[in-house]
């Protein structure tokens, strides 16, 4: 593989002046320092200065595309990264042929997922660390103008740098009917899809019963009429390991399944979105040896968090982090159940609450809880029940209101409450419970040709960090620059010496496509998450260099 692509990685480069090509440059740069507050630890110490930098290449030629990204992490990736990430190497490269006929062919590296993802997901995110391509080979059918969609597909994972990859190899096939099409319906949409994964790992004599052939089977229906919409999927796991404590259980293995329910309605000025999910022993990996990682390397499949996903730097302190892992050490959980709504009106312009330019307002509720379920635990097994539509204990729940309001010309404002309650013994398997009150005004006034932003928040919580206040200032002027200046106070932390701010303020230039930005400051440490996956984060101290530009 690597003989075939270093080739075409070379013609890429010799053709950059032909107006296929297309490349994108980004660079994440952090030099790291000690204060008052913050020192890095011994080891991190001897490589301050870090960077995580990437160029993607395509080249478009008739029918085929060929495409590559090169990777740097040198001196050393920014902190917390995953530690296969290292040096200058290829990241992905592929070729791919794409025809009207319906047909498209990939060979090296792609991202794809199945139905919601529960099922199959790879995907790239920079700033988690996530980059699980698959490397191998995939068809795209289509037939009869979309009335049957298919996927085949056949590889191994990327795991960290170069010509990595993981130990199992990945066979899979996803099909999809447009069952409304085949009636001439043109108000009424139905699909069905199925999906089949297939892991085959190696037998190893140091996990006893895990088997080498691991399956996973799902069925879908997503239906539309008018402005609603109703989407059903049920997915079946065959037995595979899992993780107990910090080590993988070279014993037990289990079966898993899970179940999504999506439904809503949506017309001008009104929509109202639910979503019920059940998770059992569901997260899937292609290595057994990485089950569980903290990096999220080697996964296989897509669980997010059914939260709201907030924009402000209080709320995102206590954000919860889906929990479809099955473990009896050192706790005894076999997944999640719950369900998210939201609901949205506008009130229109004129009328009492709308005023001259209208009033937006949203609602969110989530509520997560833990399976009910009966776990033995015996010298040589474990087992487990759990029962379907029961629940267990409560850990988490939120409910918000955001209200966003145009006073003039020149004033936009929105007010935003949030109340969580978070189980920090579940979720981050530590101790205690949380409950937190947030309260956030945000303003943007237009001043001439420039923009101002003034952020406020303040955070009630009866344990944990406890107090917080924050405050953020943007002043966006002659349409390329950006100054700001934030800081999160935790005031009241019962731990003297944690009383901190954590502030920073920096500069961007924009300018076409290359965006540029400075900054110093320090970083609160916990999960950072994206798209309701997390990773964890140190604190830190530093100067910062992001630099992102296409060309």
């Amino acid at each position: 593989m690597k003989k075939i692509f270093l080739p075409i990685i070379y013609l890429l480069a010799h053709t950059a002046l032909h107006a296929q090509f297309n490349a994108s440059l980004e660079s994440n740069n952090q030099y790291y320092v000690d204060d008052a507050k913050i020192k890095l630890a011994e080891t991190e110490a001897k490589d301050r200065l870090r960077s995580n930098t990437y160029l993607t290449m395509t080249y478009k030629y008739k029918q085929f595309t060929v495409g590559a990204q090169l990777e740097s992490y040198e001196p050393k990736a920014l902190l917390n990264y995953y530690p296969g990430f290292k040096d200058v190497n290829l990241g992905t490269y592929y070729v791919n042929y794409n025809n009207e006929k319906g047909l498209d062919v990939t060979l090296g590296h792609f991202y794809e997922q199945f139905g919601s993802g529960l099922a199959l997901r790879t995907w790239e995110d920079r700033q988690l660390g996530i980059a699980n391509s698959l490397v191998g080979a995939r068809v795209k059918y289509s037939i009869a103008d979309n009335l049957v969609n298919i996927k085949a597909l056949y590889g191994k994972q990327r795991i960290g740098m170069g010509f990595d990859f993981s130990n199992a190899s990945i066979a899979a096939i996803d099909t999809e009917f447009q069952l409304a099409k085949t009636v001439g319906s043109d108000q009424f949409e139905s699909n069905l899809g199925m999906s089949f994964v297939n892991k085959h790992e190696a037998l190893d004599p140091n996990f006893v019963n895990a088997p080498a052939d691991v399956n996973t089977y799902g069925i879908r229906l997503n239906n539309e009429y008018k402005d609603f919409y109703l989407n059903a999927e049920y997915l079946y796991k065959t037995k595979d390991v899992i993780k107990m404590a910090t080590v993988v259980d070279p014993t037990n293995v289990y079966s898993g399944n899970a179940m999504n329910l999506a439904f809503g309605f949506a017309k001008k000025g009104f929509a109202f979105n639910g979503t019920l999910r059940r998770l059992e022993n569901f997260n899937i990996y292609s290595d057994r040896e990485m089950v569980g990682n903290q990096y999220n390397q080697a996964l296989l499949n897509y669980t997010p968090a059914l939260t709201k996903q907030y924009d402000y730097s209080l709320a995102n302190i206590y954000v919860y982090q889906s929990q479809p892992q099955l473990t009896f050490f050192p706790q005894r959980k076999a997944g999640e159940i719950g369900s998210q709504f939201d609901l949205y009106y506008q009130f229109k312009k004129g009328s009492v609450l709308g005023g001259k330019y209208g009033t937006d307002i949203a609602f969110n509720f989530a509520n997560w809880y833990g399976l009910k379920g009966k776990y033995r635990i015996y010298e040589d097994y474990n087992t487990v029940e759990t029962k379907t539509f029961a629940l267990g204990e409560r850990y988490y729940s939120d409910f918000n209101v955001d209200v966003r309001k145009r006073f003039s010309s020149t004033w936009n404002t929105a007010l935003v409450y949030i109340y969580q309650d978070y189980n920090t013994d579940r979720i981050q398997e530590t101790s205690g419970r949380v409950f937190a009150t947030t309260a956030v005004w945000d303003n943007i006034f237009k001043i001439n040709k420039n923009s101002l932003k003034v952020e406020l928040q303040h955070q009630w919580a009866d344990s944990s960090y406890r107090n917080w206040a924050a405050g953020l200032t943007e002043f966006n002027f002659k349409k390329n620059w950006s100054v700001f200046v934030s800081d999160m106070y935790n005031y009241d932390n019962e731990e003297v010496e944690k009383q901190m701010h954590y502030y920073t303020f920096g500069a961007v230039f924009r300018k076409n496509s290359t965006r540029v930005q400075a900054s110093y400051g320090r970083q609160r440490g916990g999960l950072l998450c994206v798209g309701g996956v997390c990773r964890m984060v140190p604190e830190n101290t530093g100067f910062t260099l992001n630099i992102n530009t296409t060309f």
